[in-house]
């Protein structure tokens, strides 16, 4: 007989919250979706749509939504949290004491705590306590796609293997492939990292710079991820698959990531303002610029590429000299 799957408490009514609840309940796990706008909330579950994000995409009449945590959390044998890092810790303190017992957590966040740099699975275990299972779902997956149905493959890293193939199983369906691994450090940072490098490629491909430059941009930023990985002890496969290769790819070369389309509309002239008031969501990039230098400054790690997209997000240096910088750099082996 089949196991019947655990009550899923997915916390963050976004464009991706939605898209991993939609995910579940298609699978046949039964779902229900937090979020803090009452009214869209009822809406969701009136209309079987979110017409804020996902306005075009039919979810699943099994999926059930509300913006009372603590129904939403009661019974709950597992809550994946998918809202912007920098509402990260607030969110899970508000769950910490509407967990059932036993619940463990994961999350679809990308990005390090604000003003810490300290990475989500060392936030979560510091809120949660100790004896919580804990899990990164991360990989290469736009939301619209997933919510679609199309084709994605994503990776769960977690400390205990037991969950992060609990969490899989819940996410793998006929077109959602859910892989497992054990370096969360490692998926963590390139999750994280890849935002800012997608800036660099949207800033390269608005000067119109060509399919040369944005190779290059992808690739020596690659290396920058996995100088940082390695002082950080994380694994370089990790970083050579899903979590890292995989996503960098997908987020400096496909037109629906946010983070490229603010390196875009940089490169073409825009101001920051006006460009994350256009492109209307969160853009990760902006604060988690300023962590991934954070690590680096520890770590004593030149990163050509992070460096000057940071000081380009913060004003102090325009997209073309920031081109002439990198291009000044002294000819140097590649390894």
């Amino acid at each position: 007989m089949t196991a019947v799957p655990p009550r899923l408490a997915v916390i963050g009514a976004g464009s991706w919250g939605t898209a991993l609840a939609a995910l579940a309940a298609r699978n046949g796990v039964p779902t229900v979706l937090w979020g803090r706008d009452g009214e869209q909330l009822a809406a969701i579950a009136r209309t079987h749509r979110n017409q804020r994000y996902l306005p075009d995409v039919p979810l699943p009449a099994e999926l059930q939504a509300s913006s009372d945590l603590a129904t939403v959390l009661a019974d709950a044998g597992l809550v994946l949290l998918v809202v912007p890092s920098h509402a990260f810790p607030q969110t899970l303190r508000a769950i910490a004491p509407l967990r059932p017992a036993g619940a463990g957590v994961a999350w679809a966040t990308k990005g390090f705590e604000p003003g810490t740099g300290r990475f989500l699975h060392e936030v979560a275990a510091d809120v949660l306590g100790p004896g919580v299972p804990l899990a990164v779902v991360t990989g290469p997956s736009f939301a619209r796609e997933v919510a679609q149905g199309l084709p994605t493959a994503v990776t769960v890293h977690s400390d205990d293997d037991a969950f992060a193939r609990k969490v899989a199983r819940v996410l793998h369906g006929p077109t959602f492939r859910a892989y497992t691994g054990n370096d969360i450090r490692g998926a963590e940072l390139g999750g994280a990292m890849k935002n800012v490098l997608a800036v660099a490629t949207g800033v390269a491909d608005g000067m119109n710079l060509g399919l040369n430059a944005r190779a290059g941009l992808i690739t020596r930023g690659l290396n920058e991820m996995l100088r940082l990985n390695a002082a950080l002890g994380g694994r370089a496969e990790t970083l050579m698959g899903l979590a890292g290769l995989g996503d960098l790819v997908l987020t400096c070369t496909g037109d629906l990531s946010r983070n490229r389309r603010l390196g875009l509309a940089l490169g073409r002239g825009q101001s920051i303002a006006n460009a994350v008031a256009q492109i209307g969501q969160v853009v990760e990039s902006v604060d988690t610029a300023d962590e991934v230098m954070r690590q680096a400054d520890r770590f004593g790690i030149e990163l050509p590429i992070a460096a000057r997209v940071q000081r380009v997000l913060h004003g102090q240096l325009t997209p073309a000299e920031c081109l002439r910088q990198l291009l000044a750099r002294e000819q140097k082996p590649e390894y």
